[in-house]
Order: C-alpha cells, then structure tokens, then sequence
C-alpha cells in the first residue's frame, strides 16, 4: 500500500469514528486505543487550543543531558524536519526546527516550549501518546486525533531515567506528512540513546560524589548525617531513625531554598510529626548545571531527644488540623483566642481550605450544622436555624455567604436577636454578604498554595481516613504534591490522594500514582512561598488586564518595566500575554 492509498485508508476510519460508527477500515491497533482514550477524555477533533504551562522546575538531568544532543540534530537536520524534547507530563520543553516553513507551521498549532502535548488534552500526537506506550510510537497524517495536526508526521520515544528507568520525558522527530521519510526512526533511537547514555553518565557521577561526601563525614561524627539530591538519599542509622519517607521532600525543600545564597548554612529543621532538629547543611560536588547535592548533619536538641515546637499544636489537635507552616500556626492561633472570647466567630477562607473542620475547635461539643446552601431547595430552613438559636450549644451556618437574597433580612434579624446558642458561620473569604458584619471575630484560613510546606504534614492523616493501613507517600511524590498550586485546597488534595490510593493499590504512593495532570517534574528547587504568592498576584493582574502590561503594572503598583522584569525572573510567558 502506497503512503497516499494509506493515508485515505486512515481518513476514511477517522471520519467513521468521529461520527460514532465502527471504523470500516482496519486502523493499527495502537492507534485505535488512543482514540478511544480520545473520545473518553472528551478531546474534540476541531478544537485548537492547547493548554500553557511556564517552564518553572523542569528536569534538569534530562535538560542538561539532551542540550548537546538536539544540538547536534539541529545541524543536521534536513528537508523540513523539527526534533521536539518534552517532559514526563508532554510539556514541550525544547524544540528545534529547519526552515522558517515548518517553523511557522508548528507555531501555528502551538507546539512550543511550554505547551502541554498530553493525550488527554490534544488527543493522538507523537508528543502525549508516547506516554501511554512502552516504546516508540508513529503517528503520521490522518492517525492524529485532531484536524490541525493532520499535515504532520511524528516520531516519538520516551527517554527514562538510566538507573531506576522511571520516565523522564519524551524525543520527538516531526516533518510535514508529505516529507515522511523511513530514517525518521533509526535517527530518533540513535538520538534517544545519546540522551540516556548522558544521562547515565551524569546521574552515576552525582551519586558517586553524594556517596564519596556520606562516607567521609559519617566516619568522623556521631550525628545523623544524610546526602541528597531529589533523585536520591543516603542516610546513617542515627538519621534513619529520625527520618519518615516524607522527610526527604522536607530536607531538600529545606536546603536547597538556601543553596544559591551560599555554600554552607545552618539552623532548625522542622521535619513531619513536627519534630524540631538543629541541621548543618552544604553543598557536595560540583557538576555542569549545579551541585551533585548536599550534605545534612542532623543532632538532636540539647535535652537529647527531637522536641515539638512550642507553638505546636497538641497530638490531637494536629491530626483535626495539621500543618507545621507559619501560617497555619498563626490561623490555629486565632482560632484558640477566637474560641477563648466567648464571641460569634466567622472563619473565612477559599473553598476547600478546611472552614467546616476548623469550626470543630469553637465552641461547645454540642453543636449543630445548617447549611445555608440548602435553604434554596428547603422552605424551612429558616424556622430550623430560629429553633437552634433557642437552644444552648453551638450552631454552625455553612456558607453562610450563599444564604439566598430574600432571606437575608430574616436570619439577619435572628443573629440579632434574643438567642441562648453561640454562633459559628463559615464564608468565602471574598464574599460581601452583609450577614457577614454580624460577627465580632474573624479567623480566615490561607489557601494551601501559600503552605505547601504543609503537605506532608496533611497528606498522611487524609490517608489514614480510608479503610485498612495508610499508605506512604514516596519523596518524589511529595515533591510532585508541594510543587502544585491546589486551587482546590485541601479538598483537591484528598481528591487526589483517594485517586492516588486507588492506583498503588495498598502499597507506598509512587510519582506514578499520582493523575496525570498532578504529575510534574521534580528536579530543581521549587519557587520559595513568597516568589510563589508574588507569580500569582503578577497572573492575576495580567488575567485581569487582559494581558494589557500597562494596566498590570498599573493594578500592582509597580512599574511596567518592573513588571517585565519580575515576569522574566519568575517564568512567566510574555509571548503569552501579547
């Protein structure tokens, strides 16, 4: 069969898919697997969006070991051929073209650094599908899922991490589909291995110099000594009995905040269990993009055993609300001097934060829970929120901001009024709801973005809620989950977990377990909290502003040309906001 009978063979299967009829040609089976993940995930064929992501945190191994390798590619390349490098998740990471031709044309469908490929988002590609397959995978004219990808042919394979093979990304040969050519292949397998080898070498030279650092230190000192990098840890038995698995994200969360400024650092450590220890950290090695690592010793405070910050909350109050952040110390502190006072109390806060649960720290055991939200659909909601308001306890008013507009006079009048029970309501915090004014203390609770910090305190007691024995989290996955922005907080994160627990099926989360769109890669130190909080106040401007730089800059009270700066600084796509 001929590359053009072919092609109308294709065309002929995928219009009879799309229109929801059995394919009347025979399509390869890899190819009809990825439609039917296609049609599941809801991709339309004729849509031509992609979603964006800044190249924040991308997988320096394997950034560091490609670069020469798609160098030499592109002095190579011929005929209208591009050569594309993503990551774990399908983010375009790098991509290299010959000729302004293709060039234009791959701008024209986005594929550029920063755009995620992922099947689920753009259907069958030579970028997402690899992901779903062990080796490569040819995706060439009609076999692409969607209209606007239909001119192409790609090549791809996925490149994993030399020594635990875990995927680590994607290579990616690409060229219009009238210039398929059968090189496309061995070329591809010849690059990829390249790549691995470099990775190899690169990872073996880090590890060496991590474990040459351990055994030095660990034969001269009695403390806790460990050395790590994200990839991987070393400890002693002194710090293996201090250390949870999480404790490794924490550590290197810990020291690699500080690793720029300087080479050597010390101070407290706060690790899970809200265990305190007084840690000594620097820098191991030096390699081409950075240190191989860094050392940690790790000794316990003066009274000789790991203490809890005195502003810790107890052992029971820390499984209701966990979280070691400042922050969070802070909201728990407002909630004990809220419930002290006697007043009504109104906690405040994005949705998904933990108000609900929080409320079960104010006032008295007996407490009952109306929620505002069902008094659309029940008529006597109001004469049930006037009944507990004559009875002693506690009533708590879920959203209370969602009370609808005709009854708010009404429940205005019963806050108001003669009452005997002391009340607790829970609001977004952005709301103008005036019933919101009738309370005299406030605590508002701060979205789990701006404590990431916290993540490995909370994950494990939402594992704990389900049946049988709480699964662990693995390092790479707490990593994964406190690099995430959560803009559904605490309840996003149990949703993923649940997802999560599904997939390992009873044994230690994994990177792997966690949904696609949860994964991320892990290597290079994350944004600090408040580059973290400054990179969202910046998006929300420019989202705002509709990408006006002007009127953004206008908005933060900042220059424009500081806002230029500050969006270069923190990965923000300026072409993105043209």
């Amino acid at each position: 069969m001929t590359l053009d009978e072919r092609e109308r063979t294709v065309r002929v299967a995928r219009e009879d898919f799309l229109s929801g009829e059995r394919p009347s040609a025979r399509l390869r089976p890899e190819i009809a697997s990825s439609w039917r993940r296609c049609r599941l995930s809801g991709v339309e064929a004729d849509a031509d969006s992609v979603p964006y992501e800044p190249l924040l945190g991308a997988n320096r191994l394997l950034t560091t070991a490609a670069t020469p390798v798609l160098d030499w590619l592109a002095d190579q390349l011929t005929g209208g051929t591009a050569v594309i490098l993503a990551d774990a998740d399908a983010r375009i990471l790098d991509r290299r073209a010959e000729g302004q031709t293709l060039s234009r044309h791959l701008d024209r469908v986005l594929c550029a650094p920063g755009f995620n490929f992922g099947e689920e988002h753009i259907g069958t590609n030579g970028v997402g599908s690899v992901l779903e397959s062990p080796g490569p995978v040819m995706i060439a004219g009609a076999e692409h899922y969607r209209d606007n990808l239909q001119g192409f042919t790609c090549v791809g394979t996925p490149l994993r991490h030399p020594v635990h093979r875990r995927l680590v990304g994607v290579l990616d040969v690409c060229c219009r589909y009238d210039d398929t050519n059968g090189l496309m292949t061995p070329l591809l397998l010849s690059a990829s291995r390249e790549i691995e080898s470099r990775m190899y070498a690169e990872s073996s030279l880090r590890e060496r110099m991590l474990l040459e650092e351990f055994l030095k230190v660990s034969r001269r000192t009695s403390a806790a000594v460990v050395t790590l990098n994200q990839d991987f840890i070393i400890t002693n038995t002194a710090a293996a009995s201090l250390l949870d698995p999480a404790d490794h994200a924490l550590l290197w969360e810990w020291a690699s905040g500080s690793m720029p400024r300087r080479g050597e650092f010390a101070g407290e450590v706060r690790l899970s269990r809200d265990v305190v220890l007084h840690g000594r950290a620097r820098t191991v090695g030096e390699v081409r993009d950075g240190p191989a690592g860094v050392l940690v010793e790790l000794r316990r405070p003066a009274n000789g055993s790991p203490h809890r910050r005195r502003d810790a909350p107890r052992p029971h109050e820390a499984d209701l609300l966990p979280g070691r952040s400042a922050a969070w110390r802070r909201a728990l502190a407002e909630l004990a001097a809220a419930d002290r006072s006697g007043l009504d109390v109104l906690v405040t806060g994005e949705p998904g934060v933990g108000k609900l649960r929080a409320t079960e720290r104010l006032g008295d055991p007996d407490r009952t829970v109306l929620d505002a939200a069902l008094a659309v659909v029940d008529p006597g909601w109001p004469d049930q929120v006037r009944r507990r308001l004559g009875l002693p306890g506690t009533l708590v008013l879920r959203h209370l901001d969602r009370t609808p507009e005709p009854l708010l006079p009404t429940i205005a009048a019963l806050l108001d009024g003669p009452r005997s029970a002391r009340v607790v309501a829970t609001a977004d915090g952005s709301s103008d709801c005036r019933l919101l004014d009738h309370f005299p203390a406030r605590v508002e609770l701060p979205p789990l973005r701006h404590r990431p910090e916290d993540i490995p305190d909370i994950a494990p007691v939402l594992l704990a809620r389900g049946e049988g024995p709480a699964p662990r989290l693995q390092a790479q996955a707490v990593q994964a989950l406190m690099a995430l922005e959560w803009r559904g907080n605490v309840r996003e994160l149990a949703a993923v977990l649940g997802s999560a627990r599904l997939r390992s099926m009873g044994g230690d989360i994994a990177l792997s377990h966690l949904p696609a769109e949860h994964r991320r890669a892990v290597n290079g130190p994350s944004l600090p909290t408040l580059k973290r909080s400054e990179r969202e106040a910046i998006l929300e401007a420019l989202s705002d502003a509709n990408g006006n730089k002007l009127a953004a800059a206008g908005r933060l009270g900042i220059a424009r040309s500081t806002l230029y700066r500050k969006m270069r600084a923190l990965g923000i796509d300026d072409k993105r906001w043209a």
